[in-house]
């Protein structure tokens, strides 16, 4: 009998605030443990939260970039737990009324496009961060009450490849649209993993085991791997699979029971009697969508459409979005928007790297790299000189045009200076002449690249390869 995983993701995200979703304390990672924390963040008797603006806005914002129907009305509860880094004894979070219904996220997926439906994604706090050592455990509440998006899917994944792609697409668009930075070196984006195995074509979902607290996105696909093969075997054996919580360990490369699980929950949620709910206002929803920008994949298939780049180009301009929108600022200016992706991938892109700098620190104008692509196709530049041209355009941000002038690099197209230049090289290079003579094709391009060394660049490569075929041939 064949056997398929029925898989379920909930992604828990940072969102990119100044200040935690409670209290003015900062949300800033890094800084020395319980630092950045206050009566609010650590639960003392009389502090009342106040909800962080910014942070209902960043929700929301998620909700549209990721099709949600933002409801009428929210609210905040109380997820009752005890457990060291929770300090109030509870989480606040939301449970019967969240603030996004809905949505879905489409992304690239084996040759097509895969769609995951959404459950919700709703707005809480993060907890502390537990520190164990040799003989002694420690909590550091710096993260306490951090806004915590969490992204919750139907079980609409079937592999761990699926759920890898899946995972990055999320990050790309809540990235790329300013809700999270998402450094998982930070965690800012983590994830619990649910996964049950059942006969194809059954409709009856398998006892579900959730692996808690995934921290890379390849490493939920490592444990989904395992995971799923390891329940497949048992039930192959016979056996059944409790409804339990594992986790996985990186190390032995293998999912381990933490407890088992009842179906019912635990938490004893009530509404949170310290916060209003929430009703957001036609102008505030407004203001929020203002803010929405293009999803990434949707990008990259109208750079494919309208600028006709291949796809391989246009991945590189949606997994860099300021780098896009700079291309694109020359692009809506060209005839040939494939050249000036090629000057903004391989030119551009690479001296940034080199240097460390960013787009902001450019010292020339995107027209300049039009002047340069027309210097080229008009023949008056050559492709190696305009490498060069871009070089010192680069550092000094001058105009091309005007580099090419004072160095002295305009292209020779003069027929009798070519020729001489084709005497020259034949004569030095009697045999690879004598090749090409013989039927060896391939022989005139040593030839021209000697030409063009002779001239230093200068000479019109397609006249000269013209003028070597004609003498060369008999």
């Amino acid at each position: 009998m064949e056997y398929e995983a029925v898989i379920g993701l909930e992604t828990h995200v940072q969102l990119k605030t100044r200040a935690k979703m409670w209290c003015g304390c900062a949300n800033e990672y890094g800084a020395d443990p319980n630092t950045n924390v206050c009566p609010v963040c650590l639960g003392l008797p009389g502090s009342l939260p106040v909800p962080n603006e910014e942070a209902l806005k960043l929700t929301a914002l998620a909700g549209m970039l990721l099709n949600c129907e933002i409801p009428a009305r929210a609210k905040f509860d109380r997820k009752n737990y005890f457990y060291p880094d929770a300090a109030k004894d509870y989480q606040i979070s939301q449970f019967a009324l969240p603030s996004n219904i809905g949505g879905k996220v489409e992304f690239e997926f084996e040759g097509g496009i895969a769609n995951v439906q959404l459950n919700r994604a709703h707005l809480e706090e993060d907890v502390g961060k537990s520190s164990h050592f040799a003989k002694v455990s420690g909590v550091d509440f710096n993260r306490a009450g951090v806004p915590l998006l969490e992204i919750v899917t139907e079980p609409d994944i079937t592999s761990a490849d699926m759920a890898y792609e899946y995972l990055n697409a999320l990050k790309d668009i809540l990235m790329h649209g300013g809700v999270s930075d998402c450094d998982m070196e930070k965690g800012q984006v983590r994830c619990d993993v649910n996964v049950s195995v059942r006969p194809v074509g059954s409709k009856e979902l398998g006892g579900k085991i959730e692996i808690k607290n995934m921290n890379t996105f390849s490493g939920a696909r490592k444990a989904l791997e395992h995971e799923i093969e390891r329940q497949i075997e048992v039930v192959r054996n016979g056996g059944t699979i409790p409804q339990s919580t594992r986790r996985w360990d990186d190390v032995a490369e293998i999912t381990e029971e933490m407890r088992s699980k009842e179906d019912a929950h635990d938490y004893r949620y009530f509404p949170c009697p310290d916060l209003m709910p929430l009703e957001p206002g036609t102008d505030w929803l407004a203001d929020v969508r203002a803010r929405v920008t293009e999803l990434p994949l949707t990008r990259k298939q109208r750079f494919i459409r309208d600028y006709k780049l291949p796809a391989g180009d246009a991945e590189v301009f949606k997994n860099d979005a300021p780098l896009g929108n700079y291309f694109e600022v020359i692009a809506t200016k060209s005839k040939n928007p494939k050249a000036v992706a090629n000057w903004v991938i391989n030119n551009l892109r690479a001296k940034l790297t080199e240097s460390g700098e960013s787009l902001t620190d450019l010292k020339f104008q995107p027209d300049a790299i039009l002047e340069l692509i027309d210097l080229v196709e008009s023949g008056k530049i050559s492709s190696k000189i305009a490498q060069d041209a871009f070089g010192e355009m680069y550092s000094s941000g001058k105009a091309p045009g005007a580099i090419v002038t004072e160095k002295g690099w305009v292209q020779e197209s003069d027929t009798g200076a070519l020729e001489a230049w084709c005497d020259e090289v034949i004569a030095a290079n009697p045999g690879p002449a004598d090749d090409f003579r013989n039927g060896k094709g391939a022989a005139i391009n040593f030839l021209k690249g000697q030409v063009m060394k002779l001239s230093r660049g200068k000479a019109n490569p397609a006249m000269v390869g013209q003028l070597l075929e004609k003498k060369l041939t008999p």
